[in-house]
């Protein structure tokens, strides 16, 4: 079998057949030429048989490693003259426009950066780490779907820091596809404005039914301005943690209080109860069990306040949202916890407006997806 015809079945290269290959130490370079009379414009869709003129050198792209060596394909492209762009090379089937890499190469290295960091791809790919940043602009620019708003119905908000957290995005995600669909620098109401008013087409805001969010105050209010007929979803992750945090809070006032006493065994009690209090009751060791029930036992502020985590809990589980926000309301008046309160309100602020997201569904990442039925249930409107 001769050189090229194996690279032919190899590289499968569109539009396009090996020519001539060149093996160094190095570097593979493998000549190719188009295999269409037709030429067609980089930038739209015009195509002609006529040539302007050929190049005088040859075009080159990098290509995937073979063997361990970096190939490279070569053309001598002609060029065209076209209506609205002018002169320019003609286009090729296994590159992108204006860039130097085949579109496999890019691909892959598009989807390494999506899985790890850009200095790790430069240095896999053996290419520079500005480039890197160029081939994303390039995939992502092609990638990205023209009506990606056009059905937008159930969609999540979320920020993401980037340069050690100095830095941070909002990014919106579609929950139908589980895809990212738009994202902008900041984290305020200002920065996801942006995204109903210079963004989506016109009435596709009033057609979003479901926001998936943390308890943020800028982004809900961003929603309520913008798409005030959507339902505003809360991550379950966030209320529990309001829960968790008030309940922790109360232990460590306890902690403080018992160190003043003449037993330093109740102090001891106290201080090494937070796991007890925070775990889930059936992954209790039998002294943290025993632990928590000397804690209920004793009632107090302590007890009074661990009644707030399961309460939170149910508020994140598939019970009707309506229902699981009141009692964690009422736990708030109930325990008479300044800790609790706090966090309580938080909770209590957005009941008129707002319903727990489920955890198999409404959550504010990209990955997540709400089923109908939850989005329909229970639903208070803003």
């Amino acid at each position: 079998m001769r050189a090229s015809t194996l690279l032919n079945r190899l590289l499968c290269l569109p539009r396009a057949t090996v020519r001539d290959v060149e093996i160094l130490d190095e570097r593979v370079v493998v000549r190719v030429r188009p295999q269409r009379r037709r030429m067609r414009c980089p930038y739209c869709s015009f195509t002609t048989v006529h040539r302007y003129d050929t190049r005088d050198v040859d075009s080159s792209w990098r290509h995937l490693d073979l063997g361990g060596r970096v190939c490279v394909l070569t053309l001598r492209r002609r060029r065209l003259r076209c209506p609205e762009h002018g002169v320019h090379a003609e286009a090729v089937d296994f590159a992108r426009p204006g860039s130097g890499f085949t579109t496999d190469f890019e691909d892959l290295a598009v989807w390494l950066a999506t899985r790890t960091d850009k200095s790790t791809v430069s240095v896999f790919c053996r290419v520079t780490w500005r480039t890197v940043g160029a081939m994303c602009s390039r995939v992502v620019a092609d990638k990205l779907a023209p009506d990606r708003f056009t059905n937008l119905v159930d969609i999540g908000v979320d920020e993401i820091s980037w340069r050690r957290h100095h830095k941070y995005l909002t990014l919106v995600s579609d929950h139908e596809s589980g895809k990212i669909v738009w994202g902008t620098e900041g984290k305020n109401a200002a920065a996801l404005g942006t995204f109903f008013t210079d963004t989506l087409p016109e009435g596709a805001a009033q057609r979003i039914e479901a926001v998936s969010m943390d308890l943020g105050p800028a982004y809900v209010k961003a929603v309520r301005e913008h798409a005030p007929q959507a339902t505003i979803c809360f991550d379950p992750f966030h209320v529990v943690k309001l829960a968790t945090d008030a309940l922790d809070d109360v232990r460590r006032q306890a902690w403080q209080l018992a160190r003043t006493l003449s037993d330093k065994q109740i102090a001891k009690t106290y201080r090494g109860a937070r796991w007890a209090l925070l775990k889930n009751p059936e992954n209790l060791t039998d002294k943290q069990a025993s632990t928590l029930e000397a804690l209920k036992r004793d009632g107090g502020a302590l007890g009074r306040a661990y009644e707030l985590n399961p309460t939170a809990n149910s508020g994140a589980s598939r019970k009707p949202c309506a229902r699981s926000s009141r009692a964690i309301s009422a736990t708030r008046r109930r325990s008479r916890c300044s800790a609790v309160g706090v966090r309580g309100r938080s909770v209590a602020a957005y009941r008129s407006s707002s319903r727990w997201a489920k955890p198999s569904g409404s959550t504010s990442t990209a990955s997540s997806r709400p089923s109908p039925a939850d989005l329909q249930t229970d639903a208070m409107r803003a």
